[in-house]
Protein backbone atom coordinates (compact mmCIF):
# COMPACT_ATOMS: atom_id res chain seq x y z
CA UNK A 1 0.00 0.00 0.00
CA UNK A 2 1.15 3.45 -0.64
CA UNK A 3 0.44 7.07 0.51
CA UNK A 4 -0.03 9.74 -2.73
CA UNK A 5 -1.95 12.86 -3.51
CA UNK A 6 -4.28 12.94 -6.44
CA UNK A 7 -3.25 14.91 -8.96
CA UNK A 8 -5.39 14.88 -12.27
CA UNK A 9 -8.18 12.44 -13.96
CA UNK A 10 -8.35 9.96 -16.61
CA UNK A 11 -11.04 9.57 -19.28
CA UNK A 12 -11.72 6.42 -21.49
CA UNK A 13 -14.11 5.71 -23.30
CA UNK A 14 -13.38 2.37 -24.59
CA UNK A 15 -11.83 -0.24 -21.79
CA UNK A 16 -12.28 -3.34 -21.06
CA UNK A 17 -15.70 -4.70 -20.57
CA UNK A 18 -14.95 -5.52 -16.97
CA UNK A 19 -13.67 -1.90 -16.19
CA UNK A 20 -16.78 -0.02 -17.39
CA UNK A 21 -18.10 2.53 -14.86
CA UNK A 22 -14.57 2.81 -13.31
CA UNK A 23 -13.44 5.91 -12.42
CA UNK A 24 -9.40 6.77 -12.91
CA UNK A 25 -7.43 8.44 -10.85
CA UNK A 26 -3.75 10.15 -11.50
CA UNK A 27 -2.19 9.41 -8.07
CA UNK A 28 1.50 10.95 -7.20
CA UNK A 29 3.12 8.83 -4.52
CA UNK A 30 4.83 10.89 -1.96
CA UNK A 31 7.31 8.65 -1.16
CA UNK A 32 9.12 8.57 -4.78
CA UNK A 33 6.48 11.03 -6.87
CA UNK A 34 6.18 8.22 -8.86
CA UNK A 35 2.56 8.75 -10.73
CA UNK A 36 0.35 5.79 -11.14
CA UNK A 37 -3.60 5.34 -12.43
CA UNK A 38 -5.59 4.14 -10.15
CA UNK A 39 -9.15 3.25 -9.80
CA UNK A 40 -11.30 5.42 -7.71
CA UNK A 41 -14.61 3.80 -6.49
CA UNK A 42 -14.68 6.22 -3.18
CA UNK A 43 -14.83 9.18 -4.72
CA UNK A 44 -11.69 10.98 -4.12
CA UNK A 45 -10.93 14.41 -5.81
CA UNK A 46 -7.82 16.43 -6.79
CA UNK A 47 -5.57 17.43 -4.56
CA UNK A 48 -6.93 15.10 -1.67
CA UNK A 49 -4.16 12.45 0.21
CA UNK A 50 -4.70 9.19 -0.82
CA UNK A 51 -4.19 5.55 0.61
CA UNK A 52 -3.88 3.17 -2.35
CA UNK A 53 -3.81 -0.93 -2.42
CA UNK A 54 -1.54 -2.59 -5.16
CA UNK A 55 -1.42 -5.24 -6.91
CA UNK A 56 -3.87 -8.51 -6.58
CA UNK A 57 -4.96 -6.38 -3.39
CA UNK A 58 -6.30 -3.95 -5.41
CA UNK A 59 -8.58 -5.92 -7.65
CA UNK A 60 -10.46 -6.88 -4.16
CA UNK A 61 -10.09 -3.47 -3.02
CA UNK A 62 -12.74 -2.19 -6.02
CA UNK A 63 -14.58 -5.55 -6.35
CA UNK A 64 -13.07 -6.02 -9.46
CA UNK A 65 -11.99 -9.30 -9.14
CA UNK A 66 -11.77 -10.29 -12.71
CA UNK A 67 -10.64 -6.73 -14.32
CA UNK A 68 -7.05 -5.93 -15.20
CA UNK A 69 -6.33 -3.63 -12.12
CA UNK A 70 -3.28 -3.04 -10.16
CA UNK A 71 -3.95 -0.05 -7.68
CA UNK A 72 -7.13 1.09 -6.39
CA UNK A 73 -7.96 4.02 -3.86
CA UNK A 74 -9.06 2.38 -0.83
CA UNK A 75 -8.98 5.42 1.66
CA UNK A 76 -8.81 9.27 1.53
CA UNK A 77 -6.68 10.46 4.32
CA UNK A 78 -7.98 13.63 6.93
CA UNK A 79 -4.48 15.62 6.74
CA UNK A 80 -1.56 15.82 4.62
CA UNK A 81 0.76 12.75 6.44
CA UNK A 82 4.27 13.44 7.17
CA UNK A 83 6.55 10.83 5.62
Amino acid sequence: MLVGKVTGSIVSTRKNENLVGSKFMIVEALEDNKKIIAVDNIGAGIGEYVLVALGSAARVGCDLETAPVDATIVGIIDEKPEL
